[in-house]
């Protein structure tokens, strides 16, 4: 009898973490950090850690023990974190960069145009088309009238090739912009100095260009400076270069394939009332958008003497608008992506509740002598639930790094910068606890539940 007694002392107290939990508590409290917790709760704390411990290092012997059953096993779960976390970094990255395009077209921003700026089957295309375009003057009526615009800007576009050398760039971005819009958008010069006030007024023949337009016309951007270049037979300065943007999805400015002339330059070159103006207004530090928007409203029925009877023949279009509506587009997505992740988790799932049969089977002999020594059925129940989280947690961190790999190599390939936040790293830890949970319940409380005597005599 002494010997099963000494037996079980070895095995018991195998299973326990070397942790010298004597010297824990003094030096806590010398240090100041246990200033008067109860004994109660040092007991506790010192248990939880106990089993704590004891689970993962189980699950580490498990691991290690039966490395092909539990690579196989935990396969699923890396393939299922990698496919949910995978498809939500994708999604969240896309929108994040979308969202930035965005917001770089101004924040706290609204465009005075003919068209709204919506899309759809139903679009009613038929009833803005004969709107009046936004005009040079109105800029004026705006900027002194409003209370509410700290910078107010006129922009027109074209598409147009741009010559230097024989070199012919075709289908180029051509913008002509007032003086405020460089407040509007902030854009910082690699090269050279932006257009000046008095070029502004002028009207002067000179540019600031896109990066990839200097680069293809003369090898390196910087050899553009002070280099005339042509459009329509035009001769035109280069007095700065752009920093490189960068790829753009939803095309926006696209200022590395742009040529940006001063707006009284570029109407002697192109009809301004073809090339869809676009009056830009910023709103004061403070002031919301939808004051903004009201005071616009009644600006430009101002302006246009419209009768209070009669609709507007303009369109206020507020970027922040736009962009909370790609956020609602992109719900649908991550859902899709969550429930096709879902799928191959289920996998992984019962892969990791068939490792814990089986270990339950192999330590029924462990588990009747542990409970023998006292201890309690809930005890078994959660250090059997903690290891099967702990096995998921492994495999959704290799799937996490497989991710993390990816994301890497993409933002590497593509120039499209690929984000795993904090938020889905966290994601990763729960999906994993709760994977472990699900899968180890029954046989934890299987576990639980066995009569000591016929667990130790069991083979």
């Amino acid at each position: 009898m002494n010997e099963v007694r000494r037996n079980e002392d070895a095995t018991y107290s195998s299973a326990r973490p070397m942790i010298n939990f004597s010297t824990f508590k003094p030096v806590c409290r010398k240090a100041g950090f246990l200033p008067s917790i109860p004994p109660y709760l040092c007991a506790m704390f010192r248990r939880t850690l106990e089993i704590v411990s004891n689970s993962f290092k189980m699950a580490l012997q498990e691991l290690w023990k039966n490395k092909l059953r539990t690579f196989l096993s935990l396969f699923g779960v890396t393939i299922g974190i990698f496919c949910i976390i995978g498809v939500l970094a994708t999604v969240n990255s896309l929108q994040r960069n979308i969202q930035n395009e965005i917001a770089a077209m101004g924040n706290n921003t609204i465009y005075i145009d003919k068209w709204v700026w919506a899309g759809g089957p139903d679009y009613p295309w038929w009833k803005y088309v004969n709107r009046p375009v936004a005009k040079f003057q109105e800029v004026k009526e705006v900027k002194d009238r409003s209370h509410n615009a700290a910078n107010v800007a006129l922009f027109i576009k074209a598409q147009d090739n741009v010559e230097f050398g024989g070199s012919v760039l075709n289908n180029t971005a051509i913008y002509g912009v007032t003086e405020e819009y460089f407040n509007i958008q902030k854009l910082e010069m690699a090269y050279g100095r932006q257009i000046s006030d008095a070029e502004f007024s002028y009207g002067t023949n000179i540019a600031v260009i896109g990066d990839e337009i200097a680069t293809k016309l003369f090898s390196e951007a910087e050899l553009a400076l002070n280099k005339e270049i042509q459009v329509k037979g035009r001769k035109i300065i280069v007095g700065g270069i752009i920093k490189k943007q960068g790829k753009q999805m939803t095309g926006g400015w696209d200022f590395d394939k742009s040529v940006i002339l001063p707006f009284q330059f570029a109407r002697t070159i192109y009809n301004e009332l073809k090339t869809d103006p676009v009056i830009i207004v910023k709103g004061k530090e403070g002031v919301p958008i939808p004051a903004l928007t009201d005071e616009l409203e009644g600006i430009m029925r101002g302006i246009r003497k419209i009768s209070p009877t009669d609709e507007s023949n303009f369109a206020l279009n507020n970027m922040d608008d736009i962009s909370g509506q790609v956020s609602e587009a992109f719900v649908g997505l991550n859902i899709g992506g969550a429930v096709i992740g879902g799928i191959s988790l289920i996998v992984g799932l019962f892969g990791v509740a068939n490792i814990m049969f089986v270990t339950v089977r192999e330590r029924t002999p462990q588990i009747g002598l542990k409970k023998a020594v006292g201890a309690k059925s809930r005890i078994i129940l959660t250090e059997f639930l903690l290891e099967a989280a702990f096995l998921c947690i492994i495999g959704g961190l290799i799937g996490l790094l497989l991710v993390v790999a990816l994301s890497i190599i993409l933002t590497k390939a593509l120039e499209f910068p690929v984000y795993v936040s904090v938020g889905n790293m966290a994601w990763t830890f729960l999906i994993c606890i709760l994977v472990g949970i699900i899968a180890g319940i029954i046989p934890a409380i299987q576990a639980a539940k066995m009569d000591p005597v016929v667990a130790i005599r069991s083979k």
